[in-house]
């Protein structure tokens, strides 16, 4: 049964339906083809089964060559489209070698990836994260897929999936065993298997139906399902989650191996019968935290660590050293990034709505936005520009391309529901102190785009604050501009006899170190230009979490037609 797969970083911000069929789970296989695919053959002949998972290993380090050409080959008949990660043992040579050529590895036989979201033909969703957390990597996505190793922003990087069917994951949630008495009963808590918090926080967010995780030796640990303390999805009820870890085949604890389920279609409105309160609930403290005072700095495109120079007029101190990825307000390895405010991921970069926003969610209701689509576009790389000096050439030119690509997305979206009332400016600060690149996305009426006047916004107040001349420039590749500048993209478009054309510019002022460079600058032309000057400062406008909520969820209604990180 074919599958349409998204093996990828990318997010799928979008419902799913549920199958009827029954699905088939193993534990660990470890090698044991023949053995597995058998069993599962035979029970697929007796309750024909829409898919199955293998949970840990597919594969062991000593690998059986023979039953690893016979599967390769396709000698070995797998009856239904089986899906697999990478558990705690590197994937055979062979195995790598056709996933990175895009090739079958073998007939109905599926590798999700180490860090996916995947819909499958029939509609079920499954978020995986494979291998174990290595805290040797402070910071970033793991590039590597098939390696068993995954880092903590692999994890807070599925945060933005929303919601899920199936969890697969290699390591346990941390604290999984608490409130249950099977796992009581069964002497089981932090030292019965690798744990999580980060899994632990992933599970919390996305509240899947089912957990299945690897178990670490002959045990078999089944849960209590368990549900978060409030829940405001109505359509869904209650979610509930089961978290099971299935023993590993042909155990000799003989402990359960292999388990069938359905996914149940029906809202719940009232918990199933032996049921617990979720084992991740922590009561919150009232007590604001340094963390908790820190990250209220973050905004929409002031990097938190930069000083206002009024602040600095009468007291000069040394400069303390850069943050670091985990300190960064940008890196989503920082433990205090708004995760809730991250609309889309792709494969460098993330899309996200700005801490206090200069427009409301109503300055442009009359031209179909009913959300302030104010943007952040990001790299995931910790990096002060988008240069081969900053980053690999390579990386600069893929990280420049999807910032790109997000851009275009952004202003089709914004001139769709407008109907070409509104174009878009797009602009980026680049200086040797930054800490993070990002660009910044705002609408702007098309007739302001067309008449120059935003131009001619920007030239006059750089002027004004003295700050240099513009010059119309052309961007193409990432490293083309070294030493520190200002850029703007001016994009709109306009109905002709042939339906459409755009219009505007992009343009670049160059500055140096003696330039006392204004990063409020780009933000107080727009004020002036959508009249929105009360709005000029973000720390009097920023929103509740409620409220920014809100603004990604009908924004990634309005883009999903748009969002190119969705599976086809």
């Amino acid at each position: 049964m074919a599958a349409k797969m998204s093996v990828r970083r990318a997010l799928h911000f979008i419902d799913v339906s549920h199958t009827d069929q029954l699905s088939f789970v193993f534990g660990s296989v470890n090698g044991q083809l023949r053995s597995a695919f058998s069993t599962l053959a035979k029970q697929h002949a007796k309750n024909v089964f829409s898919f199955a998972i293998v949970t840990g290993n597919l594969f062991s380090e000593a690998q059986d060559d023979e039953q690893l050409a016979d599967l390769l080959a396709g000698r070995i008949e797998i009856p239904c489209s089986t899906y697999f990660t990478v558990g705690t043992t590197p994937l055979p040579a062979q195995v790598v070698e056709r996933i990175e050529k895009d090739e079958e590895i073998a007939p109905n036989l599926h590798y999700l990836g180490k860090r996916s979201v995947t819909k499958t033909s029939e509609g079920v969703r499954i978020v995986t994260l494979g291998g174990m957390l290595d805290q040797n990597i402070v910071a970033g996505l793991s590039q590597e897929q098939h390696q068993p190793i995954h880092t903590e922003s692999d994890a807070k990087a599925l945060r933005g999936a929303n919601n899920a069917d199936i969890l697969l994951t290699t390591m346990w949630p941390v604290d999984i065993w608490r409130n249950s008495s099977k796992a009581a009963k069964a002497n089981i808590g932090a030292e019965t298997a690798p744990s999580s918090q980060t899994i632990a926080e992933l599970c919390e967010a996305l509240k899947p139906r089912y957990h299945f995780a690897m178990s670490p030796a002959d045990l078999c640990f089944e849960r209590e399902p368990f549900f978060p303390e409030t829940s405001d999805d109505k359509e869904r009820g209650i979610p509930i989650t089961r978290f099971i870890s299935l023993a590993p085949l042909g155990n000799s604890a003989k402990a359960k191996s292999m388990y069938a389920f359905k996914l149940n279609r029906e809202t719940i409105t009232q918990p199933p019968e032996g049921s617990t309160i979720t084992p991740f609930y922590k009561p919150a403290s009232k007590k604001r935290t340094a963390d908790q005072a820190e990250f209220s700095r973050f905004q929409d495109g002031h990097h938190a660590h930069d000083h206002d120079h009024r602040r600095r007029k009468h007291h000069r101190r040394e400069r303390s050293p850069p943050p670091g990825p985990d300190r960064c307000f940008f890196c989503l390895s920082n433990p205090n990034l708004p995760t809730h405010m991250v609309c889309s991921i792709g494969e460098e970069a993330y899309l996200a709505t700005a801490k206090g926003p200069l427009p409301t969610a109503a300055t442009f209701a009359k031209q179909g936005l009913d959300f302030p689509a104010h943007f952040i576009i990001v790299p995931f790389q910790h990096a002060a520009s988008l240069s081969a000096a900053a980053m690999s050439e390579d990386e600069a030119r893929r990280t420049f391309a999807e910032m790109t690509r997000f851009r275009g997305a952004l202003q089709g979206m914004v001139a769709a529901a407008s109907k070409r009332k509104l174009g878009a400016v797009t602009w980026e600060i680049n200086r040797a102190r930054n800490i993070h690149v990002h660009w910044q996305f705002l609408p702007v009426p098309a007739e302001l785009v067309s008449k120059g006047l935003v131009e001619a916004g920007f030239r006059v107040l750089a002027e004004d604050l003295k700050l240099g001349k513009f010059a119309a420039k052309e961007f193409g590749t990432a490293d083309e501009l070294p030493g520190d500048y200002f850029r703007v993209w001016i994009w709109a478009e306009e109905d002709d006899a042939e339906g459409g054309r755009v219009v505007g510019k992009s343009l670049l002022l160059r500055f140096d170190d003696g330039v006392r460079f204004d990063l409020q600058y780009p933000r107080k032309v727009m004020a002036k230009l959508l009249g929105l000057e009360e709005r000029t400062v973000w720390q009097d406008v920023v929103q509740t979490e409620e409220e920014e909520s809100a603004d990604v969820a009908a924004f990634r209604k309005a883009f999903k037609d748009w969002d190119f990180t969705l599976a086809a």
